[in-house]
């Protein structure tokens, strides 16, 4: 767990990519429950909900999990993959959702044009971190999957991604246990996405 965080309950793991996007936005939303809900954050949220019904689905030796819940106490995060793809491997690792050895590849679902954000890097990471924590083995890539734009682009899990990960995780335990609102620094993305 990150030292920052050893009394607090795990944080949300999509916190990660709201502190990428904008430390300011993470605080305001760990520390003030401050959400404002427009247009691209509704069509995210729809899109997402088909996604987000847990289930498990076979297809032959493959199976797919659906908002599969995770942790990790190294990080101090907990949440919920978007789906996990396992494959039977006879290097894999053991699930309890089916016979046999999987590889797993963690799939993030993303909303919107087809971008390369280095936030969404590292909430993937993160998810395959929990999984390794959990499960064990080792995840070296994984996916983010544009809805919209029905494409999927592979992530390689490296060691530098890691380390982001795990410092961004350490800087959004800081910021909550600290309390802090860092100051607004505006920029073209945040009036375009936000």
């Amino acid at each position: 767990m990150p030292s920052s965080s050893v009394d607090l309950d795990p944080l949300p793991l999509s916190w990660l990519t709201q502190y990428g996007y904008c430390p300011r936005r993470c605080a305001l939303l760990a520390l003030e429950r401050v959400w404002s809900e427009n247009e691209f954050t509704a069509a995210g949220r729809a899109q997402h909900q088909r996604v987000h019904t847990a289930r498990v689905e076979r297809r032959g030796e493959n199976i797919s999990l659906f908002e599969l819940p995770v942790f990790s106490r190294a990080l101090g995060v907990s949440g919920l993959c978007d789906c996990v793809e396992a494959a039977q491997s006879p290097d894999g690792i053991h699930l309890p959702y089916g016979d046999g050895r999987y590889r797993l590849y963690p799939v993030e679902y993303k909303h919107g044009i087809v971008r390369d954000e280095v936030e969404y890097h590292i909430q993937l990471c993160a998810q395959a971190m929990c999984l390794e924590e959990q499960f064990g083995g080792t995840i070296s890539t994984g996916a983010i999957f544009f809805i919209d734009a029905h494409r999927r682009d592979e992530v390689a899990l490296t060691s530098e991604l890691r380390k982001a990960t795990a410092d961004t995780a350490n800087a959004v335990a800081l910021l909550v246990a600290r309390q802090l609102l860092p100051q607004a620094k505006y920029s073209a993305k945040v009036f375009l996405n936000d």
